[in-house]
């Protein structure tokens, strides 16, 4: 008995998603949104030729009586003289009459048949006196009339010609848009229902998406197990009064598979996947965000179990009175007040689960995060080199291979990529490719491909040979201090080639994926990040505006040094950088007061311009003591304009110690 009861239960369960579907899914969906109809060409040419046709209707219909002939104001004179005008009526300066007798028109020369006329009509000359016009009529015996000759046009005649146009244009702007906002039946009342976008596996034509799909992210896949899990069998759990949480955020940087990770927990479960950005909740009219969250979740329960996903959550999940109420500040706490209400109002045995996403889950309303909503918290975070060789091996599933093509090495170059970011490698690569002719994808691809997203695209600029100098000085500088230090990341290549903003570029990479830095580790960085302005001190005894970037790189990071990580002994171990904290209050002078004295702040500054100035000195010292490795390196990268390691160490008669062939990808110090 309860199995059949169960079937019947499934039943409507599968008959209510499939008329949702087809609501979702039909004609209406692949409506534009009112706003591109109205400016698109096609819906003003629309109205242009319905106000034409509005016109020639009228014309046709009611055209003007042409009974009345027009004759000069001299033969009206002599008519009235004649005895031959009857009556006359005026309006202003134009006078119409009638004659006793009909007379031939003036302007018919045919003879034979030639068109009499008894109504008139004249102007008045300016240079003629109306108060002597009136004792001649009377004297000639003309009755003067106040009404016109013409009878007025009737009220629906007047209705047609005066708002035929407007009924028009307002009946085709509703006849164009009635479907973009939701159909014959809603109309414009339908603006607060959900836009959300749905995607069903029972849907035809729709491909779920699995975790199989997903890959580098296996910790966060686990986590979300347990979903999947209740989505499928929610007895399992219910039978022991245990719920599953309502709520889950996904935390993370942009590109880290955020979406596509909770796309493919609704893949996984097999349940219907309702997906919105936070911003789709927001329009100008004041309710309209809360009207489109009740509609979203009665959606969601109709079709139960079911996922909701809202991207970019921060966008209406701020927290509240931060700012005035009012305007769309009022709109997005009512939006968010209509989601925590929403998400009180689930119950034990509603299979339905909201996940968000967002990268700034500092700026949530703690209402969010309390038990009962929000209360499981998933960070993502960028791969590592495992984890990025899976990811390409999922974006290179349609890509033709070369042999040559090691996905392993590639991923150890690309450190630090997210997921996005890696197929866009895959693109790249594939672009270059198909550019060099080639029916697959080669290692070479994958590395020009690598060099272009990090670099920057090359740039043919015409420069002179001193400004080609200099450039080539100051990155032999940064490629030499780089190889000389033991504690630095290892050079991987070095060019005068301008890529990007920048002249030239020298590309340093590690040894592995680094997750904790210590201070030898940094205070290398800084001397090889300096070493341009030496070389340009040393060679030339003068300083260009080219060292600007490097600049800025060594002040953030000597500041941090002090700021955050506690490596100075003027400030010591206080944290007192607070960016990372949220606290808007202790950002400055016209944020609030600061959280540390004028006598820190003084602190913290000397102890950055120390830091900086002693990395300045040893980068100095170590170009004096192999000036000569740097004349030969910058004179072998003027010939080449790129040197990789090989090329590097046998300018400078260096040996490969710690070098290794496949040094991951890092950073790059660029000139200017």
């Amino acid at each position: 008995m309860s199995d059949q009861h169960d079937k019947r239960r499934e039943s409507k369960r599968r008959g209510l998603r499939f008329s949702s579907s087809s609501r979702r899914f039909g004609k209406d969906a692949d409506q534009p949104p009112l706003r591109e109809r109205i400016r698109s060409p096609r819906f003003w040419f629309l109205i242009i030729a319905l106000a034409v046709a509005n016109w020639v209707l009228v014309s046709m219909l009611f055209p003007p009586s042409s009974d009345r002939v027009t004759i000069t104001y001299t033969d009206f004179r002599e008519q009235v003289e004649a005895g031959n005008v009857v009556r006359v009526t005026s309006h202003k300066d134009d006078i119409q009459g009638e004659l006793t007798q009909a007379i031939p028109d003036p302007e018919d020369d045919a003879a034979t048949d030639a068109r009499t006329y008894t109504e008139f009509q004249t102007t008045l000359p300016s240079f003629v006196d109306e108060r002597t016009l009136e004792p001649f009529l009377i004297d000639s015996g003309v009755t003067i009339d106040a009404e016109p000759f013409e009878q007025e046009r009737s009220l629906m005649t007047r209705l047609l010609i005066g708002f035929g146009p407007a009924i028009l244009m307002v009946g085709a702007i509703i006849w164009f848009s009635g479907k973009a906002l939701g159909g014959a039946v809603g109309g414009m009342f339908s603006m607060g229902r959900s836009r959300a976008t749905r995607y069903d596996s029972a849907v035809a034509g729709h491909t779920p998406i699995t975790f199989a799909d997903v890959a580098g992210i296996d910790e966060v896949e686990a986590e979300l197990v347990e979903v999947v899990d209740f989505l499928r069998n929610p007895t399992k759990y219910q039978r022991l009064g245990g719920t599953i949480p309502h709520g889950v955020l996904l935390i993370g940087p942009p590109g880290t598979g955020k979406t596509l990770l909770a796309r493919a927990v609704a893949g996984e479960a097999h349940v219907p996947f309702f997906s919105m950005s936070g911003s789709e909740f927001i329009e100008m009219v004041v309710g309209v965000g809360a009207s489109r969250v009740r509609d979203l979740f009665k959606q969601a329960r109709e079709v139960a179990p079911a996922i909701i996903f809202i991207d970019e959550l921060d966008a209406i999940g701020g927290k509240r009175g931060s700012m005035p109420a009012q305007g769309g500040s009022a709109e997005r706490e009512q939006t968010l007040n209509q989601i925590l209400v929403e998400m009180d109002g689930f119950a034990a045995l509603e299979s339905v689960i909201v996940i968000a996403a967002t990268n700034r889950a500092d700026v949530l309303d703690p209402a969010l995060l309390r038990p009962g909503r929000f209360d499981r918290r998933v960070t993502v975070l960028p791969p590592d080199k495992n984890g990025r060789a899976a990811i390409l091996g999922v974006h290179t599933r349609g890509v033709p291979l070369a042999l040559d093509v090691d996905l392993d090495a590639v991923a150890g170059e690309s450190s630090g990529l997210v997921g996005a970011e890696l197929r866009n490698l895959v693109n790249e690569a594939a672009l270059t490719a198909a550019r060099r002719g080639r029916d697959s994808v080669s290692q070479v691809d994958f590395s020009d491909a690598l060099e272009k997203i990090a670099l920057g695209a090359e740039r043919r600029l015409a420069m002179s040979a001193d400004d080609r100098e200099r450039v080539a000085y100051h990155e032999a500088g940064h490629a030499l201090i780089g190889l000389l230090q033991p504690d630095s990341d290892p050079v991987r290549r070095v060019t005068v080639v301008p890529r990007g903003q920048a002249l030239g570029v020298t590309l340093s990479v590690p040894d592995a994926d680094r997750y904790n830095y210590n201070e030898a580790y940094i205070r290398a960085r800084l001397v090889s990040t300096l070493g341009g302005r030496a070389a340009e001190q040393i060679i030339y005894g003068s300083s260009t505006t080219g060292a600007e970037n490097d600049i800025k790189q060594v002040t953030e990071l000597a500041r941090a040094m002090v700021t955050r990580w506690g490596m100075s002994p003027e400030v010591g171990l206080l944290a007192i950088d607070s960016r990372e904290s949220g606290d808007f209050l202790n950002t400055g002078p016209n944020g609030g007061t600061n959280a540390f004295s004028e006598e820190t702040a003084r602190r913290v500054d000397e102890a950055t311009r120390r830091i900086i100035d002693e990395s300045y000195s040893t980068a100095l010292d170590l170009l004096m003591l192999n000036r000569h490795r740097l004349e030969s390196l910058t004179q072998a990268l003027l010939r080449a304009e790129s040197l990789n390691l090989d090329q590097m160490l046998e300018a400078t008669g260096l040996t490969r110690n710690r070098f290794t062939e496949d040094a991951p990808l890092a950073a790059a110090m660029g000139d200017g």
